[in-house]
């Protein structure tokens, strides 16, 4: 019997959205430990000037829970 865990997170990029989730999923590996399914919740973008400054990907993020 297993327990996960689920949190929220945004990633941000210059160049893609897809970048942007990645950044938020390479960040959450760094201290949690046993990622196991991202959902893609939302896409939007940061604008400044009438031009694309920021993708952003939010994010939930499931890992193992532990007790120990």
């Amino acid at each position: 019997m297993s327990v996960y865990k689920v949190i929220e997170l945004v990633g941000t990029s210059a160049e893609s959205w897809e970048k942007a989730a990645q950044a938020a999923v390479e960040t959450a590996a760094k201290s949690l430990r046993d990622l196991r399914i991202v959902e893609v919740v939302k896409l939007d973008m940061q604008v400044e000037d009438g031009k694309v400054k920021a993708y952003r990907a939010r994010v939930n993020v499931s890992f193992k829970y532990h007790t120990d």
